[in-house]
């Protein structure tokens, strides 16, 4: 009995022993990844998206096995047992692009199947602009490992502006238009670029900002605010433009100095206007309004200030574009006035970014004067020129009376 029970045990510590491994070789590839951003900054963050596939094509693998005269097929499927999934960091030297997690006992996965894992991925500050190459790894239980190196770009450049129409000089009156450029000068696209004027106490900026959204490579994209000024004087202004790589937030920065003068681009200038007006008299005064403003204005009018009676009491112009001149006249009546000495004035309003604004007033002096009188010399030599043209007349009809009564 114990013969037959020890035979036993032998043949099974036999077949167990040389049975042939009853398992396949799938082939674990990466088939696909993705970077976002496709391009990194110092500092920035992002996700390594990559697609792991068995590629066996194989779905079962069938095994025979014999045992004296019995044989017995066995039927396996193939499958991939991963174990782990890491990112091994490249670096610089001094600074990596590198992971904070690992994947572990992800399971079998089947021939034709795939699976998707992120990588939150770090490029650390200050990183020096390259191409590195963070390696993939994968354990696959009982089988090869996986190595696949992942290309990572990280370059310093950014999205800059550029002063295209700002000028150093601006008037106080009214407000001045400048215009600024951002170009995108990396090599892939960027989100929420925004431009934002920093606040200045002398100086209002509308809009507050301006969003220019999405650029793309080497694109640019014209933004533009109005500046109104709330006194003179020299003023450093600085413009910001706010971008989004990937999901981080970046900023850069762009200063100018301006200065506020007291001059007018919107303003009347008098043409013609007299010096004396006689009493009851009118007289014609002619001007003309320019704006050499960069934008266009509306809503203009002038409005003449005196003592006088003056016809029209306003001249409307309406819109005016830039570097416009326009022409007015008025009518000066002096009926209601007393002699001596009066003013003038003249003052320009109009509209401009929604906003109303009066320019100061500009004078002119005139003189209300008595009628002119005939001088004494004057007036006896019309006194007689009169009495020689009444004698004249006399003479002819005498002489016109005399003759008839001769033919009679």
């Amino acid at each position: 009995m114990m013969k037959k029970t020890l035979a036993i045990i032998i043949s099974f510590i036999f077949c167990i022993l040389f049975v042939p491994s009853i398992s396949a070789d799938p082939s674990i590839i990466i088939e696909n990844y993705s970077l976002y951003p496709e391009i990194f900054m110092p500092g920035d963050s992002g996700i390594l998206t990559i697609t792991v596939k068995n590629a066996e094509t194989t779905n079962t693998v069938q095994t025979t096995s014999t045992t004296g005269s019995t044989s017995t097929t066995k039927t396996d499927t193939v499958g991939a047992y991963i174990k782990k999934i890491w990112l091994v960091s490249a670096t610089d030297g001094f600074y990596k692009i590198k992971t904070t997690k690992s994947y572990e006992y992800l399971g079998i996965l089947a021939p034709l199947s795939s699976i998707n894992i992120n990588f939150k991925i770090i490029a650390e500050e200050n990183i020096t602009e390259d191409l590195y190459f963070p390696s993939v790894h994968i354990d696959v239980d009982t089988y090869e490992n996986v190595q696949f190196p992942i290309p990572v770009k990280v370059s310093n450049a950014t999205v800059s502006l550029l002063l295209t129409d700002l000028p150093s000089r601006i008037s106080k009156s009214g407000s001045t238009l400048v215009t600024l450029t951002a170009v995108n000068n990396r090599e892939n696209a960027v989100d929420s670029v925004t431009i934002i004027p920093e606040s200045n106490d002398g100086l209002k900026f509308t809009p507050n900002s301006v969003f220019v959204g999405t650029l793309q490579a080497d694109a640019s994209s014209e933004a533009s605010f109005s500046i109104k000024p709330n006194d003179v004087g020299v003023f450093n202004i600085s413009f910001n433009v706010q971008f989004k790589n990937g999901d981080n937030v970046h900023t850069e920065k762009i200063s100018h100095s301006i200065q506020v003068v007291e001059t007018l681009d919107v303003a009347p200038v008098l043409n013609s206007i007299p010096s004396k007006i006689e009493k009851g008299k009118s007289a014609r005064v002619s001007l003309e309004v320019y704006n050499a403003k960069t934008e266009p204005i509306t809503g203009v009018i002038v409005t003449p200030i005196t003592y006088a009676i003056v016809t029209p009491s306003q001249y409307f112009i309406g819109s005016m574009d830039p570097d416009d001149v326009f022409s007015a006249s008025f009518e000066l009546n002096s009926g209601d006035l007393t002699y001596g000495n009066y003013t003038i004035g003249f003052k320009l309003s109009f509209k401009q970014d929604n906003e109303y604004y009066e320019t100061p007033i500009i004078y002119s002096n005139f003189s209300v004067i008595p009628l002119k009188n005939i001088g004494s010399d004057g007036g006896l030599l019309v006194l007689f020129g009169s009495v020689i043209i009444i004698i004249l007349v006399v003479l002819i009809f005498i002489f016109y009376i005399k003759k008839r009564r001769s033919t009679k």
